[in-house]
């Protein structure tokens, strides 16, 4: 059964995203439009309905075929919405990949993202599943969403709003959101449409966002046509990236005329028809840094802390009992390199997790180097008293082994 929205009639729900819920309707001359419902904890923030109101007047500047344009929005009364056009496809998530024609997927993708900067729009969330894919053609929807709702009081403090793999690393470590960053994400969405595969890998969010920041991204299989703009697209450096307008004259693509959004389109002006199918608005993922958990799950980051504390507690535990199981095995005698081994598993965990510290970076990092660094020193003294207890002979296998499983070890991590 439908139901009227302002001159909209809502036929049925598409999806739900972050911060509203998606409806398939149709406006006051019958055409097919998306309509956006804010859910009612966005809807109770009077300043985020400020900000959303002054983000969608830039928002109606982006025009052309490869966005789904803002078409019109209401933020008063009970239920505030937004309304857009709507493309019949599916998201590029959800189409075989990789992807046949991939040159016509990137010129689209360049356009859409010369158009939408050209506006002084940073869409902040591209990834595939905001790339609707219309007869072979990309249009990006969403754009501008989740930027207008950066820093408000609807999501967790200090949180990260978008998705681990397609955020730029200075996104990642609590710098701002600029262009760049939407050129990463169109580095990365490629490279997955590419491939087939998540150029940073799967898994946990902090594990994706900690190979984001330090790893180099799978481009192996990306055609020799397209990996070297993909590689500057990715760069961890976001002055090192190419601007939109760039990508564009790389790949033969029409960027947005400039200046062609300087003046806001007159009000009444007609809106072109608008097609809409099965697409799905996938929720935007609130990340955290420093939190295993997204941030909807509301856990603080004193839990992160705490566990580290913990984990630094068992540690010394564990040492010190395979440190009391070894002088045991040294007054008895009785086979000691067995002892001797079970200390090398505790010194690599050890070792490895300094490792990490030391190269890693995060609100913790200076607490975390300390406490590993002086495990890694009462290790060493361990290792100094060793010597004393046993011939050479046992050691140089005892190093032989622990470098074969510390290997092994880093390598599966």
């Amino acid at each position: 059964m439908s139901e009227q929205l302002g001159p909209y009639r809502l036929l049925s729900r598409l999806g739900s995203g972050g911060f509203g819920e998606v409806h398939l309707a149709l406006d006051a001359e019958g055409r097919t439009v998306a309509v956006k419902v804010l859910h009612p904890h966005v809807a109770a923030d009077e300043g985020a309905l400020a900000r959303l109101a002054r983000e969608v007047e830039t928002m109606r500047l982006v025009h052309g075929p490869r966005v789904a344009e803002v078409l019109d929005a209401s933020l008063d009364g009970t239920r505030p919405y937004l309304v857009t056009r709507y493309v019949q496809g599916r998201p590029l998530s959800a189409v075989p990949v990789p992807v046949a024609d991939l040159r016509r997927l990137a010129v689209g993708l360049a356009e859409a993202l010369s158009a939408v900067h050209e506006a002084g729009v940073i869409h902040r969330d591209l990834k595939p599943a905001n790339v609707i894919m219309a007869e072979g053609e990309p249009v990006v929807i969403d754009f501008g969403i989740a930027f207008a709702f950066d820093s408000l009081s609807v999501t967790a403090s200090g949180a990260v709003i978008g998705t681990p793999g397609y955020l730029a690393p200075e996104v990642l470590e609590g710098g701002d959101a600029g262009m760049e960053a939407d050129v990463f994400a169109f580095g990365a969405t490629m490279a997955y449409a590419a491939t087939g595969r998540q150029p940073y890998g799967k898994g946990p969010a902090s594990a994706v966002a900690y190979r984001v920041v330090h790893h180099e991204p799978d481009l192996e299989g990306v055609p020799e046509w397209l990996a070297p703009l993909l590689r500057e697209c990715l760069a961890g450096d976001p002055k090192a990236r190419p601007s939109a307008e760039r990508v564009c004259a790389e790949l033969g693509a029409a960027p947005a005329p400039r200046g062609r959004h300087s003046a806001r389109p007159a009000a009444g002006t007609a809106q072109p028809p608008v097609m809409v199918a099965d697409v799905h608005d996938v929720a935007t993922r609130e990340w955290q840094p420093g939190n295993h958990e997204h941030a909807s799950t509301g856990r603080p980051v004193e839990e992160s802390r705490a566990r580290h504390r913990e984990k630094v507690r068992r540690r010394w535990l564990v040492g010190s009992g395979l440190f009391v199981s070894l002088l045991a095995a040294a007054a008895s005698e009785p086979l000691p390199e067995v002892s001797l081994f079970l200390l090398a598993a505790y010194a690599l965990v050890v070792v490895i997790d300094a490792g990490v510290a030391l190269f890693s970076r995060g609100p913790f990092r200076t607490r975390r180097m300390v406490t590993d660094l002086v495990s890694v020193g009462g290790t060493v003294g361990l290792w100094l008293g060793l010597g004393a207890l046993f011939s050479t002979p046992t050691l140089v296998l005892f190093a032989g082994t622990a470098l074969v499983v510390g290997i092994i070890f880093v390598l599966s991590a």
